[in-house]
């Protein structure tokens, strides 16, 4: 009746014994009694706390268009590696090193940069800052976005990547000023 590669699980998954699966008499049998229900026995999906990133937006089908018309001959290679000089020091210095190589030298691999932005960081707003940083400032401050760019330091090649918003997601009452 059933082909036997399909797993027994999927096949019945109201019947509790499944040593009748050749027979074709599907009961539904009763399960033991007992004081208590048994407990399900939880354990934490992540041990350690885990950044919760929230409005995510990635920009990987703008990169492949982009990329697309540079091979085509479209759009020329100087308007595409025009990284600023504080975009290449940030890259060398905050940067994290990825695997992918440059989709236009091919020289060298990637580095992906982390810019935050946010009304609640006051002087830090506008900085490059390392991932561990960043699950720092999300345990401290508001709400605030991460910009995450793609940088080859060889070729100056650099997009956007991805963008989300990161913090503890309250507002706290700030005090009013004597002007308000």
């Amino acid at each position: 009746m059933y082909r036997p590669t399909i797993s027994r699980r999927y096949i019945c998954a109201t019947c509790r014994d499944l040593r009748h699966l050749g027979t074709g008499d599907h009961r539904v049998l009763p399960r033991p009694v007992t004081g208590r229900s048994p407990r399900p026995v939880r354990h934490p999906a992540y041990p350690d706390r885990v950044r919760t990133q929230r409005q995510v937006v990635d920009y990987a089908l703008q990169r492949r268009a982009l990329l697309a018309d540079v091979h085509a001959g479209r759009v020329g290679t100087a308007s595409v590696c025009d990284a600023s000089p504080y975009l290449l020091r940030a890259a060398r210095f905050h940067g994290e090193q990825t695997d992918q190589t440059c989709p236009v030298c091919r020289k060298e691999n990637l580095t992906l940069v982390s810019w935050i932005f946010g009304d609640s960081l006051k002087h830090a707003s506008g900085s490059a800052r390392k991932p561990a940083e960043l699950d720092e400032l999300a345990e401290r401050y508001d709400d605030f976005s991460v910009y995450v760019v793609e940088v080859c330091r060889t070729c100056s090649w650099n997009h956007l990547v991805l963008s989300y918003a990161l913090g503890t997601g309250t507002t706290t009452k700030r005090r009013r000023t004597a002007a308000e």
